[in-house]
């Protein structure tokens, strides 16, 4: 079953999840604002931007850098380009996680820049509420039989349909589900960042708790682009894996400059 027929409107899976992991998401985030003494109404208003350049980030990167897949069924840039109207048709085809995460980004500085909020300070309250709704939204791709990796006989394993598999793979019956598996690291990414922000409340800076959620992140995807088939390359690279090669090496050197100038702080003092 697809999702939830109400009369002549269906309700997918994917995208009820997905939605679900946004709610749950910016609930926790909500949760956490107060804690910290913030108005939770902040998130509140952050949602719809979030959401919208978040979205739209994400459709541009699967746009501009389409996988395997895509290719196989001539949804290739130039097509798009050739009709952009197809760009906005958001409920065929799919996303990409990198440009959300841009989108999402620009989108919080904004926010921050014009309402005259700290954006480490927002980026923090929301760190743990992003992995929670990753995770959440992940288990989406299971009904749509996406996001499985290479065929394996491991326990844990997935039966794709035969109209779903890759060319080559016509008879490969069963998958690594990548799906679940980055869904559980997201939400070990998230419990990781709650312990975090309670066991050592006290020595953490602002924004390290957001550079861990996207360091985690970025270990994650650039380990399972291993296992992935439906890859996205560009001049012979997988380019999803570069990306987050680079936002690891990013947030490491990030978080190494952040605490040599803390050590050099406390030294002079």
């Amino acid at each position: 079953m697809d999702g939830i027929s109400l009369g002549p409107l269906l309700i997918r899976w994917n995208g009820l999840l997905i939605a679900l992991g946004a709610a749950l998401g910016a609930l926790l985030s909500a949760v956490r604002a107060r804690q910290r003494g913030f108005d939770p109404e902040i998130i509140f208003d952050l949602f719809l931007p979030l959401a919208v350049w978040g979205t739209l980030g994400a459709r541009l990167w699967y746009v501009f850098t389409p996988s395997l897949s895509a290719l196989a069924l001539g949804l290739t840039t130039r097509y798009y380009l050739s009709h952009p109207i197809e760009i906005a048709a958001f409920w065929t085809g799919g996303y990409g996680i990198a440009g959300a995460w841009l989108g999402g980004t620009l989108a919080l500085l904004y926010f921050a820049r014009k309402n005259g909020y700290p954006f480490w300070e927002l980026a923090d309250l929301l760190a743990p509420g992003l992995a929670l709704a990753q995770g959440i939204g992940r288990l989406g791709n299971y009904f749509n039989q996406e996001l499985y990796g290479l065929p394996t006989t491991f326990p844990l394993k997935i039966f794709i349909d035969p109209n779903r598999r890759l060319s080559g793979f016509e008879t490969v019956n069963f998958y690594h589900p990548l799906f679940a598996y980055e869904s559980l690291l997201n939400f070990a990414n998230m419990a990781l960042l709650l312990w975090l922000s309670r066991r050592f409340a006290d020595k953490l800076e602002r924004g390290d708790l957001f550079l861990i959620y996207l360091g985690f992140y970025s270990l994650v995807r650039f380990l399972l682009e291993f296992l992935r088939l439906d890859v996205s390359f560009a001049a012979g690279v997988n380019v999803n894996q570069a990306f987050f090669a680079f936002a690891f090496i990013g947030v490491a050197v990030s978080m190494f400059l952040r605490r040599r100038a803390v050590l050099k702080t406390v030294r002079s003092l």
